[in-house]
């Protein structure tokens, strides 16, 4: 199934979970205002998700005059891949992270923090890049950052059922029981996680493999992952924790929940992405040689 038609099939979802949310709130006047509220949600989603996505963060896009050895680096490994030059954006941020956007691989960009700058080694920051390219040669880009978007509208959208559900009326003009309220304020925001968590979770795997054979270095893409999974527990990423519906973006989860392997968490373990991409190593030999870190 192409990255084109599971969006597609996430926004009719996503559509008609809003178009129930309104029935639920406010009866059949409800049902055609969320309507209208999804269609213009969707279109807006399909063509700025990663612009608001970017914003959000306070990312500023580079080039060769600002970050030559950065952006020489994506060069080289968005040619590896066969894809187009993405924009390359820095966050002003020192947890170590990093994620991809756009809507397909000509409209690309990829965001790194200047805590990664600082902290990795240069053959690891590379393992990153490579990663985030794999998500754009996949077109993961599309479906993660659009989720996001409508993942953080259903919230609000629940929040306003919460606010205004007391004295919303169905389509026979009776009162909306608070019940229905009290469940549309837990269902919303639940089932965009559980979409985000399905969407996330598979996809990290695969862009760790792919990510690997791009920079031919999964041994270090390997330590690149285990070095931020330890430091993003202990340093706080104030942009991602007030929206979190943006976290599954990120290489690693940026926010401080420490969830196992399991249903309730945006990201497969680091430990079990270590294994694998170690597993992808064989017996390539460790190289005792630190790399010097360019951008310190």
């Amino acid at each position: 199934m192409t990255g084109y038609l599971k969006t597609t099939i996430l926004m009719a979802a996503m559509t008609a979970l809003v178009g129930g949310i309104g029935y639920l709130i406010g009866g059949t006047n409800g049902l055609a205002i969320a309507l209208v509220i999804a269609a213009g949600m969707n279109v807006f989603a399909w063509y700025n998700s990663d612009k608001m996505v970017l914003s959000h963060y306070g990312a500023r896009e580079v080039g060769m005059e600002d970050a030559p050895k950065l952006v020489s680096m994506i060069a080289r490994l968005a040619g590896n891949a066969d894809l187009p030059m993405p924009r390359v954006y820095v966050i002003d941020n020192d947890q170590p992270n990093a994620f991809a956007t756009g809507r397909n691989p000509h409209h690309a960009a990829v965001a790194i923090t200047t805590g990664l700058m600082r902290r990795l080694e240069a053959d690891e920051i590379e393992g990153v890049m490579a990663h985030e390219l794999a998500h754009i040669k996949h077109r993961d880009t599309l479906i993660m950052t659009v989720t996001a978007t409508l993942a953080g509208a259903l919230s609000m959208l629940a929040n306003f059922g919460m606010f205004f559900g007391g004295s919303a009326r169905d389509g026979e003009g009776r009162p909306v029981s608070p019940i229905v309220t009290i469940l549309v304020m837990i269902l919303a925001p639940l089932a965009a996680t559980i979409v985000q968590m399905a969407i996330s979770r598979s996809r990290e795997y695969e862009a760790d493999r792919m990510g690997a054979e791009i920079c031919g270095k999964p041994r270090s893409l390997a330590t690149a992952l285990e070095k931020i999974a330890g430091m993003a527990g202990q340093i706080v990423n104030a942009q991602a924790e007030s929206n979190p519906a943006s976290a599954h973006l990120f290489i690693i989860n940026p926010l401080h929940v420490h969830a196992m392997d399991g249903l309730f968490s945006t990201h497969p373990s680091a430990e079990n992405r270590v294994r694998r991409l170690l597993e992808m190593a064989g017996a390539e030999a460790v190289n005792p040689a630190v790399t010097r870190n360019p951008w310190v």
